[in-house]
C-alpha cells in the first residue's frame, strides 16, 4: 500500500470511529392500526411500503423493531414525529 493510500485509509478509519450510530426503536401497542403504523413509517422514516409493512409485522410479533439507524441529530426529529403521531418509539 502506498503512503497516500495508507493515509486515506487512516482518515477513513478515524471518521468511522467518530460517528456513533443510533437507532429508532418502535414498540408495539394495542392502539394503532397496521395501516397507521405503515403510513407513519413511510412518511417519517422514508420506508418503502414493503419495508414499512415488514416492520409493522415485526413490531406486532416481537414487540419492537429498529425502524431507522443514523446519527442522533438526524433521528431526533423523526422520533419526535413518530411520537406526535401516537406511536411508541425511542432512540437508543
Amino acid at each position: 500500500m502506498s503512503t497516500t493510500q495508507h493515509k486515506k485509509q487512516e482518515d477513513f478509519d478515524v471518521l468511522e470511529q467518530d460517528v456513533k450510530q443510533y437507532e429508532i426503536i418502535l414498540f408495539n401497542d394495542d392502539v394503532n392500526t397496521f395501516e397507521h403504523v405503515i403510513e407513519s413509517l413511510i412518511s417519517v422514516c422514508n420506508h418503502t411500503p414493503e419495508q414499512a409493512e415488514q416492520c409493522a409485522y415485526i413490531v406486532h410479533y416481537n414487540g419492537k423493531c429498529t425502524v431507522k439507524t443514523g446519527e442522533y441529530d438526524e433521528l431526533k426529529p423523526r422520533c419526535s414525529r413518530l411520537l406526535e403521531l401516537g406511536l411508541s418509539a425511542e432512540i437508543v
